[in-house]
């Protein structure tokens, strides 16, 4: 496996979802649904690929789909308890981006 700086994070509007690439391959999603009567974005589920868990790829998938949040300055709702244990661990950086 190739390094998590190897690793791109995408928004990939048709589908909905976030996507940490390595190359054309799809390492792990983080599906959303948009909310733009209160211009915000809910993270509803995330997942990687078995070959790629334990190996980072959640972490920078959820790094990368947090910084995307904020960059377009969106209200954020996490019902994915992943992403929200990611929240709670680094408090400091997003509690900023959660709704109420």
């Amino acid at each position: 496996m190739a390094a998590m700086s190897d690793i791109q994070v995408v928004d990939n509007q048709v589908e909905s979802r976030y996507e940490a690439r390595l190359g054309e391959q799809v390492l792990g999603i983080v599906e959303y649904e948009l909310d733009p009567e209160v211009n915000g974005i809910v993270l509803v589920h995330t997942e990687v690929r078995p070959d790629a868990e334990g190996m980072g790829v959640g972490s920078t998938l959820a790094k990368g789909a947090l910084a995307d949040v904020r960059a377009r300055g969106l209200q954020l709702t996490v019902e994915c308890e992943f992403i929200a244990a990611y929240v709670k661990r680094h408090a400091g950086e997003y509690a900023d981006l959660v709704a109420g």
